[in-house]
């Protein structure tokens, strides 16, 4: 019974992280749809500008990630995940009362992605500590919820705009994950670290778990290869519905709704299935992961291409979902393939440090330079522009996850237990 009850467990646990990362992930997406009304109502005339609020966002992402890692290496991580979920969505609602470029970026871009960073290392973390037959298909639901999210505010947050105006958009999704917040106060729980690490295993200093990943090849391959799709995505998720409001002259709502909806359908669709496949293949072939991640890239350069070279928004659509499915390919494993490669006690922060690395070099660099290219060639042509670019850089993160497959995978590759559902009577006893 106590088995039954602990293998019960997990699931909700998985539930519970999901909707979690779906509020965190919906509030990002509300920016791309509702930025001309923003733009007009704070009387904001540069497109870099609203380019430097998503580019903000990822310096502040890039610098915060490594801290929550070394926090959920070695705090609560129920707590993080609870008080993280409960600030960042108040700030994510009071992004809507801003007066200016300035208060945008304090709440939306400071205050609301400080808490975004801080829940991953200690979310993921958590759920592989009670995942690990089953990890694969975990990961795959629990990152579902990022599609989710954004395919669900990409429609409402239109919608809202339209009828009330964009400040309600914000507004909307920051209360509903205050909520969630209430609830995970009571029902969430965590393991102990020396439950997971063993009793007498000193948790590890800053330095250590640094020089862990810095020192491992496959993991610094994967984090380049994770950084490539960060530079995409946000500049997607910050430029695609502006891109096509002006090319094909899309409303607020539509646009939203296409841009994110066939984008992300198609991805969670591949990375529900990309999960269950993979859980079964890889303890056949280990290598699976990374063969999948090289392909999905590679391939997905040019559906990128196709997005800014199509004439006809049929077309762009298309490409869009393509685009969506060698996403999904690659974001099924990008947190397995990191911990194929680190050991548990390390989680946590190589979490952090990749994430990182990939918002601070990918993250930061996309939104703004599409928005100077903007400046420069005018809205269409600078956002087409950008798309070769974004192809270009999915080529190059297809051959660092080569390289990684190829040459060093077989020596840092990391041997676990089949599987652990985690200790529920000690959760239990520290989840007040």
């Amino acid at each position: 019974m106590v088995e039954n009850h602990k293998s019960k467990y997990k699931w909700e646990l998985l539930v519970l992280l999901s909707f979690a990362f779906f509020t965190h992930q919906a509030g990002r997406a509300v920016l791309g749809v509702v930025l001309p009304q923003i733009k007009e109502s704070l009387n904001i005339t540069s497109n870099s500008d609203m380019g430097l609020v998503s580019s903000v966002l990822s310096v502040v992402l890039a610098f915060m990630i490594p801290l929550s890692g070394f926090m959920g290496d070695r705090l609560s991580r129920k707590w993080i995940i609870t008080f993280t979920l409960i600030i960042g969505s108040a700030a994510t609602a009071l992004a809507g009362a801003a007066v200016g470029l300035i208060t945008l970026i304090l709440f939306y871009s400071v205050t609301s992605a400080s808490c975004e960073a801080l829940y991953a290392p200690s979310g993921y973390s958590l759920l592989a500590s009670f995942h690990k037959n089953t990890r694969a298909i975990a990961m795959s639901i629990h990152q579902s919820a990022l599609y989710i999210g954004v395919m669900t505010c990409g429609v409402l947050s239109g919608v809202i705009a339209e009828a009330w105006g964009w400040r309600w958009a914000f507004a909307a999704f920051g209360s509903f994950g205050v909520l969630l917040g209430f609830i995970c106060i009571f029902r969430l729980k965590d393991v102990p670290h020396d439950i997971v690490h063993g009793d007498n295993v000193a948790k590890p200093t800053i330095l250590e778990s640094v020089k862990v990943l810095v020192t491992t090849p496959s993991a610094i391959l994967l984090t380049l290869g994770f950084t490539s799709i960060v530079f995409v995505n946000n500049t997607y998720c910050t430029w695609a519905p502006l891109f096509v409001q002006n090319k094909f002259g899309l409303s607020l709502a539509k646009s939203g709704a296409c841009v994110f909806t066939y984008h992300y359908l198609a991805a969670l669709i591949t990375i529900i299935l990309g999960g269950l496949i993979t859980d079964r293949i890889v303890s056949k072939d280990p290598y699976f992961r990374l063969k999948l991640q090289t392909f999905a890239l590679l391939i997905g350069a040019p559906m990128i291409y196709m997005i800014g070279a199509s004439s006809s928004v049929t077309g762009v659509w298309i490409f869009m979902a393509a685009y969506g499915v060698f996403r999904g390919l690659f974001e099924v494993n990008t947190h397995t393939s990191l911990f194929d490669v680190v050991a548990p006690r390390y989680r946590a922060t190589a979490v952090g440090l990749m994430t990182m690395t990939g918002f601070l070099l990918g993250g930061t660099v996309g939104p703004l330079m599409v928005g100077k290219l903007m400046d420069h060639y005018g809205s269409e042509h600078g956002v087409v522009i950008g798309f070769r670019i974004m192809a270009l850089t999915y080529v190059l993160g297809s051959i660092a996850m080569f390289i990684s497959w190829k040459f060093t995978f077989k020596r840092d590759r990391i041997e676990e237990p089949t599987d652990m559902t985690g200790d529920l009577s000690a959760a239990q006893a520290i989840q007040d």
